[in-house]
């Protein structure tokens, strides 16, 4: 039947082109997707190279000072792009290989910075979420890192976050809510508003059309032969780890909670 042909014409298996075709591209999507590094054995993992040696070794002992007093794990991975990837895919791709925290406690963070697209992301480990809830890393992202990545003091952004982190995992950080949106009912009023205003100024107008010249109105403004003008005022708004370098633990675990934002 001339249906059937048609179907076998849209075949798309090994051996057609359309196939062939999309066997190799799938190894090259494969290879140009973002190559995630091992485990790493420090706790400032700067990929960019953006800090300094002196600021890199700053945030390791900030960080590293940290870890034997409550046993939490936070470590910083920078890189230089997600290379068209989501945030998020990333950041529990990375979440899962590494394993920040120990095994049984989950209790590790991750602050991912991803420098050209000027996105950041807080992964919380499970053991960690109850403290640094997905309100408080908001709060970080736009109180701590953001207003100092946007100056490129990203060395002082990651100090201001580390210490928001240890301070929301003790309970002493106090979250500041996000700025409220305009409600959705005051954007669909102003082409009312405006059309009201326009009524008024037409009705106000016709009035003067039919006062003698010179009559002084109220509110400021004067109805002459020249038309009207208002005499003032205006609008507007008011991997494992192990051993070596100080680090110990590996086989946290991770389930998405934290927070993403931009700079």
């Amino acid at each position: 039947m001339p249906g059937k042909g048609l179907l076998r014409g849209r075949s798309r298996g090994p051996d057609t082109p359309e196939g062939q075709v999309l066997a190799l591209l799938v190894p090259l999507l494969l290879v140009l997707a973002l190559t995630l590094p091992a485990a790493p054995s420090g706790h400032i993992n700067d990929y960019a190279g953006v800090l300094s040696p002196a600021e890199r070794d700053r945030l390791e002992r900030r960080a590293a000072a940290e870890e034997p007093r409550t046993g939490n794990q936070v470590v910083v991975a920078i890189f230089p792009s997600l290379a068209g990837e989501s945030l998020e895919d990333v950041s529990i791709r990375l979440a899962e290989r590494w394993k920040i925290g120990h095994a049984g406690r989950d209790n590790g963070v991750i602050v991912l910075v991803f420098l050209q697209d000027h996105k950041v992301r807080i992964e919380v480990g499970y053991g960690l979420e109850a403290r640094l809830t997905d309100a408080v890393a908001d709060s970080i992202i736009r109180h701590e890192l953001a207003p100092l990545f946007r100056q490129e003091r990203y060395a002082d952004g990651l100090d201001a976050g580390l210490t928001a982190i240890f301070q929301a995992i003790a309970g002493e950080y106090r979250a500041r809510p996000a700025r409220p949106r305009a409600p959705a009912y005051a954007v669909s009023l102003a082409p009312i508003a405006f059309m009201l205003l326009s009524v008024a100024v037409f009705g106000m107008l016709a009035v003067a059309s039919r006062r003698p010249p010179g009559i002084h109105g109220r509110r400021g403004y004067t109805a002459g032969p020249g038309g009207w003008y208002f005499g003032g005022g205006g609008f507007g708004g008011g991997g494992g780890f192990g051993g070596g370098g100080g680090f110990g633990g590996g086989g946290g675990g991770f389930g998405g909670g934290g927070a993403s934002g931009s700079w």
